[in-house]
């Protein structure tokens, strides 16, 4: 393959793994402002050590507006990256931690192994569900480094005044 075909490929990757990114998390931010999807997580947060908490503070909507608002924003952040990737950075180290802390529910919710079949078989529900977080990680991690590489780069371009 020719090298400027390979470059091209990996710029599309990169699109697609930021912006991507940012979909996902303003998607599924936007949901947590609705009934169904508050539910949805409820057996998620309320055995998890890292979260349930948030349900003695308030109620499963008015958690999932919170949980909803940092994920919007994480990806607001995010997308900062062509004008701010300093303001970028700091929304990907936000994803990554709430990457690490979703992916403890594999820990604590219950039917995360499919019955009959254990560990390392999960069930579809909520067990394949929660795998697609490790990706998300490896995501955030990713545009978490290339955005601290851009800001390194802005500050070499930068001329030196006095």
């Amino acid at each position: 393959m020719e090298n400027s075909k390979a470059i091209q490929l990996q710029n599309i990757g990169a699109f697609i793994i930021r912006y991507g990114l940012v979909a996902i998390l303003l998607w599924v931010g936007m949901l947590k402002f609705f009934a169904y999807e508050a539910e949805g997580i409820k057996p998620l947060v309320e055995n998890n050590f890292l979260m349930s908490w948030g349900y003695d503070l308030m109620s499963v909507q008015g958690f999932s507006y919170v949980i909803g608002f940092i994920e919007i924003v994480l990806a607001l952040l995010i997308l900062t990256r062509s004008f701010n990737p300093k303001l970028s950075a700091i929304g990907s180290v936000g994803a990554i931690i709430m990457f690490l802390i979703t992916l403890t529910f594999v820990l604590t919710t219950p039917g995360i192994w499919q019955k009959g079949y254990g560990f390392p078989f999960p069930s579809p529900m909520p067990g394949q569900f929660l795998l697609k977080d490790l990706m998300l990680l490896g995501a955030a991690i990713w545009t978490a480094g290339e955005a601290l590489v851009a800001i390194k780069l802005q500050h070499k371009t930068k001329p030196a005044y006095g």
